[in-house]
């Protein structure tokens, strides 16, 4: 049964089913003092700030987006009014790779 957005499960392994060769992923994790935080939102905007996607932080504190080539910006928002911004380059074939301390 699919709940919510229908998102994939936000795991740190990548689904055998992506092939790098046609996408650009970008992956992170959010953790608390050491900890993976879940339920955390992490949004992707785009070079202007412009809103893109959104998904939710899974049991291990992991978010994955796929995107253009290009610079974005990952916004963390957690519980306790915490917002985190971290700018990373997405490129084809590459997982660009984020860890989010908050």
């Amino acid at each position: 049964m699919t709940q919510g957005c229908a998102a994939p499960a936000q795991t740190a392994s990548l689904p055998a089913t992506v092939d790098l060769n046609n996408e650009a992923v970008i992956q992170g994790t959010v953790t608390r003092e050491g900890a993976p935080v879940s339920s955390a939102y992490a949004r992707l905007l785009d070079s202007t700030g412009e809103f893109t996607a959104e998904v939710v932080t899974g049991d291990e504190g992991v978010f994955r987006f796929f995107a253009a080539d290009g610079d974005w910006t990952v916004r963390v928002l957690a519980a306790g009014g915490v917002s985190v911004d971290n700018t990373v380059t997405a490129k084809t074939g590459e997982v660009a790779a984020l860890e989010v301390a908050i």
